[in-house]
């Protein structure tokens, strides 16, 4: 009898559960609920854009986009690499008391109690999708997207595996995929290409109701870990830019984003084939700054525009990203906008437009009114990042108004700029303002919630 009463509590949940999506999903109204694509790529510079500045890449179809919807400049990564950007993203908090923090290689993934926007999203009644680069869990951890809210995920969950773009298998859902074409030292499958088909399929299948598709690129990030043989393992090919007078590695990364521009484009004409064009959300952006390695130097396509500091920097150019939102008739056309906002703010951001209020606890506030051209009258009080929980220079950063204070190292003292006047970030105010590096040290310090995988002035060795 216990496990006959237990069965019809379990369905009684389910119940629940489901009327519980239903009513949130009708509680948005018909037509408000738009699908919602969010595009991220892995490393682009704020600069690596035709319509951020570039002049040497083409990306045609990301400008179009642009173009017809409005660019966000002062837009903010949840951190400057990857894991804890893109956990800051899929959960709405910062650096100081995020899941995942750093790239710190010693099982720190997301856990049965973090709230993501997969989860938020299906709330509401979307089918929700994740391919390309996880970076959040690994087989056999809670971190995994199917156990995050996701109902399908194609691609990398280990961030190190997302290096290669010709490696021996990928995750489809909970089942390994065997890429055989790249057995035996052969190269036939691009894993971007893979994601690019996975999306459009998604697309395909989920057309008929409500859908949010996270579609994280692995490109351009460049690898030394190929610098051997780097135009076989970084792109396929180097058009259009093989007859260029420039360097080999330049002439790869130029191709990997004109190839993702590419297909950017593809996605967006398969939103017209089915009708959808009108009730999408579309986002475009990158995840962190551009990164310098041994072999390929952002400077050469002036990656990080007007900005310095680079990937893993806590300088604007380590964190600001472009960002391109695009939703025909709600989101205005062709204009730019100044607005400050980060990746946190895109969990009650997305949860706006499907109609459901704030989830609790978190640092992030809805961007709405400004992504459709309204008065932003929520602002931030501050935006904080940190890294180096893995290194020496545990670095720290905070933005509040227009100041813009950096702590290099654990024992350094703040630089101080005016990023309305000093976006460069060359000329350190701070002997001159020192009630503003007060507020701003303070700032940092109440920011940081320190954890047992976090504890402050530890320090772990990793390499990323």
């Amino acid at each position: 009898m216990s496990k006959f009463r237990s069965a019809i509590c379990l369905v009684a949940a389910l119940i629940l559960v489901v009327l519980s999506a239903s009513s949130h999903a009708q509680a948005a109204g018909p037509g408000q609920r738009p699908n919602i694509i969010f595009i991220m790529a892995d490393d682009l510079g704020w600069g690596d854009l035709g319509c951020f500045g570039q002049t040497m890449i083409q990306t045609p179809y990301i400008d179009q986009l642009a173009a017809e919807g409005t660019r966000f400049t002062q837009v903010y990564a949840g951190s400057s690499v990857c894991a804890p950007s893109r956990s800051s993203f899929m959960t709405g908090m910062h650096n100081g008391h995020n899941r995942l923090r750093d790239n710190i290689p010693h099982g720190v993934f997301l856990q049965p109690d973090d709230l993501t926007i997969g989860e938020v999203l299906k709330q509401a009644g979307y089918t929700t999708g994740a391919i390309g680069k996880w970076s959040l869990g690994e087989p056999g951890s809670w971190g995994v997207a199917n156990y995050q809210g996701f109902d399908y995920f194609y691609g990398h969950l280990n961030q190190d595996q997302a290096h290669f773009y010709y490696p021996d298998y990928l995750w489809e859902n909970d089942k390994v995929v065997l890429l055989r074409g790249n057995r035996g030292g052969k190269r036939n499958n691009y894993t971007h290409d893979l994601f690019t088909e996975k999306a459009l399929d998604f697309i395909d299948r989920e057309k008929e109701d409500p859908f949010f598709l996270y579609l994280s690129y692995t490109i351009p990030h460049w690898s030394d870990y190929s610098r051997s043989t780097p135009d076989s393992q970084i792109v396929p090919s180097d058009e259009p830019y093989t007859d260029k007078d420039w360097p080999q590695t330049e002439k790869n990364y130029a191709a990997m984003v004109t190839r993702m521009d590419r297909d950017v484009g593809r996605i967006m004409e398969k939103l017209k084939v089915h009708g959808l064009d009108s009730n999408t959300l579309v986002f475009f952006t990158s995840d962190n700054g551009p990164c310098l390695t041994k072999s390929h130097d952002p400077e050469f396509f002036n990656s990080n525009g007007p900005f310095r500091g680079v990937k893993r920097d806590m300088n604007e150019g380590g964190i600001r990203v472009p960002m391109i939102a695009r939703w025909p008739g709600k989101v205005p056309e062709g204009k730019s906008s100044d607005q400050m906002w980060a990746f946190w703010d895109l969990m009650p951001t997305l949860a706006d437009f499907a109609g459901l209020p704030k989830p609790e606890g978190i640092d992030g506030i809805s961007m709405k009114p400004a992504l459709l051209g309204k008065e932003q009258k929520e602002q931030h009080e501050y935006l904080y990042w940190d890294y180096g929980h893995c290194r020496l220079e545990y670095m720290q950063a905070v933005r509040v108004g227009n100041w813009k204070g950096i702590r290099p190292s654990a024992d350094a003292p703040i630089q101080l700029y005016d990023i309305s006047k000093d976006p460069g970030e060359e000329n350190d105010v701070a002997k001159t303002n020192p009630d503003i590096v007060e507020l701003l040290d303070g700032t940092m310090a109440k920011a940081v919630t320190p954890s047992p995988q976090y504890p402050i002035g530890v320090h772990y060795y990793c390499e990323h």
